[in-house]
């Protein structure tokens, strides 16, 4: 049986193209007591990625060259030797792209996928990762309290647009930053979210202040650089920011150099309570994350929407859109059929 799988062939300066990517096969080997095989049916594609391509100091060690590119999948299983895992249970796995996966049944990201939580593919996106990211930033970081008011960068996006509509249901004055029309008028007339400001169009800074006339009492960073210079003046005081990630940046020449959002929110008038989040941190209570996300999507309080790409050669390229801010909600590669 072979399994095709996307190494990092080099590291890339600025956007990724094809040439930093090789695709190979390999033969799944046998499997050993403890272990199953899961036949990969979704890839999940997510900013993060870009940043473990560069050989820089971070939060997680980076690709190395010849490896398997980081990623998260989720598939049924089609061989096991494990007590703990039935042929036929569905899965996900932190365990790169790739389109068979031989894992331990001990292994940390390894979870078992309740359908009842959500479809297959919902589990890497509103109640999976980017959701679980969403439901700890806010609760946990952002400290809520009804009548405040949220702004949420990357609005329409996997993480985005789970904040804000957490938000409308404690309470919040939200108001999201996307771009273009289509995703502004998703993120106010499907998503609920109060206001959505198109950052492509028009005064960024001044349309923000005329839809905060209160300031920002929680800023859920996502972009960086423009948009969150024109967030900075408005924080108040005891202002609150998740630092996701600051997309933005990601495909800049060298990293190192960017002006991140820490540079940004120090020097602002009212300094916020700030800092980079990372959803293991609460790995304990992923389990009640989904169980209560599910429960939401059930009762139409927290929609979403998928951008689906088909083929595991074509992950590069559908990654690339996703930097590039092409894909509208969570950004899947279908690789196989079930």
């Amino acid at each position: 049986m072979k399994n095709t799988r996307v190494l990092l062939a080099k590291r890339p300066v600025g956007e990724p193209d094809d040439s930093c990517f090789e695709i190979v096969q390999t033969e799944v080997p046998p499997l050993l007591p403890g272990q199953l095989l899961i036949k990969v049916l979704w890839l999940s594609l997510d900013p993060y990625m870009r940043g473990r391509m560069n050989d820089v100091k971070s939060y997680a060690k980076p690709v190395g060259l010849g490896e398997i590119m980081v990623g998260e999948s989720a598939g049924v299983v089609i061989d096991s030797r494990s007590d703990k895992f039935q042929v036929g249970d569905y899965v996900t796995a932190h365990m790169g792209w790739q389109s068979l996966i031989v894992v331990d049944d001990n292994a940390p990201r390894l979870m078992k996928v309740d359908l009842d939580n959500g479809s297959l593919s919902s589990h890497l996106g509103v109640v999976g990762m980017p959701g679980r990211t969403a439901y700890f930033g806010l609760l946990e970081v952002g400290k809520p309290v009804a009548g405040e008011t949220l702004v949420v960068s990357a609005a329409s996006g996997a993480v985005g647009s789970v904040v804000g509509q957490l938000g409308k249901i404690l309470g919040l004055r939200v108001v999201g930053i996307a771009g273009g029309p289509d995703k502004c008028r998703y993120v106010t007339e499907e998503l609920g979210f109060d206001v959505c400001i198109d950052y492509k169009v028009g005064n960024l800074a001044a349309e923000l202040a005329q839809a905060c006339p209160h300031g920002i009492d929680i800023y859920f960073e996502n972009v960086g650089g423009d948009v969150t210079r024109a967030v900075a003046p408005l924080l108040n005081k005891g202002a609150r920011v998740p630092v996701c990630g600051y997309v933005s940046s990601y495909n800049d020449a060298d990293i190192t150099k960017a002006v991140t959002p820490f540079d940004i929110l120090k020097d602002a008038p009212n300094v916020p309570e700030h800092r980079f989040i990372l959803v293991s941190e609460w790995m304990e209570r992923w389990s009640d994350a989904t169980v209560q996300l599910g429960r939401w999507v059930k009762e139409g309080r927290i929609k979403h929407r998928e951008s689906i790409g088909t083929g595991l050669e074509n992950a590069p390229e559908q990654f690339r859109g996703l930097l590039r801010g092409r894909n509208f909600g969570k950004q899947l590669v279908k690789v196989a059929e079930e």
